[in-house]
């Protein structure tokens, strides 16, 4: 059995459609950032970052905190999306690192100051902004060479980086201007694990179509 530690973001998503993903079974617990449930002392002793998602194995006594890495650990111990050729290895490390180190943190930013802090800083929204386009671009570019993202078949990779393209709303971003990641997107969001792990833990959250 497996302990999470999540709320309804992008991250949390991440892990959650994971566990679905394996036929892991998962004890869902709750941290809601809203009330700051993170900063408890309890909960740091599992991710001493104060973030969420965050795991605990009671079959390894192993905890986990960060989602690349829980996506990793989780994939390293079922066999589920695992490469079996060093090459896919390295690609598919290769994009969840740009997932972590680029997509993921500047997708947050426009949602810090283009969705929640419109108007309070013109250069933080246009800097933002664009930068997302750009990564966008990075994205569908790819997926025009690529059925999915680290290669032809699903794995971790798609999973990282499709939540935050949920949230495409949040973005201001029209996938209809990005026909690869648009066909990518929708056969994703049609996955039964996806569907499963989008609303946990269950707010009423419907997984947005363009």
């Amino acid at each position: 059995m497996i302990d999470l530690y999540t709320w309804s973001t992008p991250n949390g998503r991440k892990v959650s459609i994971m566990l679905e993903e394996c036929k892991l079974d998962y004890n869902l617990i709750p941290i809601n950032i809203i009330k700051d449930e993170q900063f408890e002392e309890k909960f740091l002793s599992i991710s001493p970052n104060n973030k969420i998602p965050a795991i605990y194995d009671h079959e390894t006594n192993i905890s986990m905190m960060e989602s690349g890495s829980i996506l990793l650990y989780l994939s390293e111990k079922t066999g589920v999306f695992l490469p079996k050729e060093n090459s896919g290895r390295w690609k598919r490390d290769e994009w969840l690192m740009f997932q972590m180190a680029s997509l993921g943190p500047m997708l947050g930013q426009v949602h810090h100051f283009v969705k929640f802090n419109a108007g309070k800083s013109a250069y933080a929204e246009e800097r933002y902004y664009n930068e997302a386009l750009r990564i966008y671009g990075v994205l569908d570019k790819r997926l025009g060479e690529s059925q999915f993202v680290a290669g032809s078949d699903y794995g971790i990779v798609d999973i990282s980086i499709w939540p935050w393209i949920s949230r495409y709303e949040w973005q201001n971003i029209d996938l209809n201007k990005f026909s690869n990641i648009l066909r990518w997107y929708k056969e994703i969001a049609s996955r039964e694990a996806v569907i499963k792990g989008y609303d946990v833990p269950s707010m009423g959250a419907e997984i947005p179509i363009p």
